[in-house]
């Protein structure tokens, strides 16, 4: 007897092998994610009571690369960067006073009047670096007030909380296994070093949910232990946990983060909701530095994404500078080397745009792009990637069509519009100047180097430099 014959929908095939290196464990790890198909991602975001540094950006253009690779893969990732308008202290300790406070005070405004114009900075900057702002949410500590006392009032309902003299404190001594991120558990936490003393205060290591309020605070609210303004590290537990639930997984931030405020997160999160962990996969990007000096607005060497275009930098440019080192690798930041990015990523585009005009747009599948992949998704080795990238564009072992879906899946992970590279005007200057410079670029274009040389000098004599930048010259006033 003949059966009949069913058909079947092919099975999804399964998702590509990511390894990411996870700070809980201290090792390199195959991603799984929580459900198939799907990744919870949350990065802390700022503090918006002053404009983000380019040293501030560096872990959205991490976490954005991130995104991108899982994105890639085919994963549906939803991503969070929190606000945080309420609660940050001068100190990362608990101490001193809220940076909203001091921000609102240097301007002469009110802690809301800062947070909108610095949060709208913060978001124009991160589009300015190829990153999808529309694809993320980002929630404001102030929205989120009722669930922060929710879980402060479960926290101390479960014993996991008591009141001191200036607020409702976490008990860190209730939580087994608390500083289990960067292997820190058991580590003897000194008051007045990484923790703030406090009256009545138990432990060293104890850290507020809720401060009753002090005079001179700009944000209070009432709470069922008075009125006052949460804790730092309990908006990004609540908020987390309100838009994508108890357990995440992935988080992200600077390493400066992993001593206290995600040891923080860990255990006010795990002791709410009695589910572990809180995240599966902890990642965090290393600083940026000033040419081996610590970034600090005391030393003047404090920049802005504004600055770098205000010297006629794009700012992908930076982007690029950042993928040309691992995330967990510190980055010293100058000029001469934002200028070498600059010019790196000037001949790529370029290299882009001839590969587009040869293959007419038509990709096809290649050993390098396979490379370029198995890169990225060994833990996002940008710097690697970036190795095959240039390799196989200069190369004659590839067609066109190879060359552009390789260029289509690099743009897809590391975000340097190389698909659509953008145009970039000169700087304004006097028309003799702007004259000189369509000479030397007819120079150029001839080849007569000895011409372009000379206009180059003329150039400087009016006060002027021009160098080649990634979609023609580039002039700036001469130091």
């Amino acid at each position: 007897m003949r059966l009949p014959f069913f058909s079947r929908a092919p099975r999804p095939a399964p998702p590509p092998r990511i390894l990411l290196t996870n700070t809980l464990s201290g090792g390199k790890e195959l991603f799984i994610p929580l459900k198939a198909g799907q990744v919870s991602l949350y990065t802390c975001g700022p503090t918006v009571y002053n404009r983000a540094s380019i040293g501030n950006l560096r872990p959205y253009v991490f976490s954005d690369t991130l995104a991108r690779t899982l994105a890639a893969a085919g994963y549906r990732v939803r991503r969070v960067i929190n606000i945080t308008d309420v609660g940050h202290l001068v100190s990362d300790a608990d101490q001193g006073e809220d940076k909203m406070n001091v921000g609102a005070k240097r301007e002469g405004t009110t802690p809301e009047a800062i947070a909108e114009r610095y949060m709208r900075a913060f978001i124009e900057d991160l589009g300015e670096l190829d990153i999808d702002t529309s694809a993320i949410l980002f929630p404001r500590a102030t929205e989120y007030i009722r669930e922060q006392i929710a879980m402060a009032k479960t926290l101390e309902e479960k014993g996991f909380a008591y009141r001191a003299a200036d607020g409702l404190y976490f008990d860190t001594s209730r939580f087994a296994g608390y500083g289990k991120l960067g292997n820190l558990a058991g580590v003897e936490l000194k008051e007045g070093a990484r923790v703030a003393p406090a009256a009545g205060k138990r432990h060293g290591a104890d850290f507020a949910l809720w401060r009753f309020a002090k005079p001179g605070d700009l944000q209070q609210w009432d709470s069922p232990w008075g009125r006052g303004n949460p804790g730092w590290h309990i908006e990004c537990s609540a908020m987390s946990r309100a838009l994508l639930g108890d357990q995440l997984d992935i988080h992200t931030g600077g390493e400066d983060h992993i001593a206290i405020h995600h040891n923080d997160e860990i255990a006010q999160s795990e002791a709410a909701s009695g589910r572990a962990p809180f995240v599966r996969y902890w990642l965090h990007n290393a600083f940026l530095t000033f040419e081996g000096e610590k970034i600090s607005k005391s030393l003047g060497n404090v920049f802005y994404l504004s600055d770098l275009k205000e010297r006629g930098y794009h700012p992908l440019a930076l982007r690029y500078f950042f993928l040309q080192a691992h995330y967990k690798t510190p980055v010293s930041f100058s000029w001469s080397a934002l200028a070498a990015a600059d010019a790196a990523l000037g001949r790529l585009w370029k290299a882009a745009r001839e590969v587009r005009a040869e293959s007419r747009g038509k990709a096809a599948l290649s050993p390098a792009r396979d490379a370029f992949l198995a890169r990225m998704r060994d833990d996002l080795a940008t710097p690697a990637a970036l190795g095959v990238l240039w390799e196989a564009v200069k190369s004659e072992d590839y067609s066109p069509a190879e060359k552009w879906g390789l260029l289509e899946d690099a743009e897809a992970h590391l975000g340097l519009r190389l698909t659509d590279p953008p145009a970039r005007a000169a700087a304004a200057a006097p028309e003799e100047v702007r004259t000189l410079v369509d000479e030397r670029e007819g120079a150029r274009a001839r080849q007569d180097w000895a011409a372009a040389d000379r206009l180059r000098d003329e150039i400087a004599k009016r006060g002027y430099r021009v160098d080649d930048g990634p979609a023609g010259p580039v002039l700036t006033e001469a130091s």
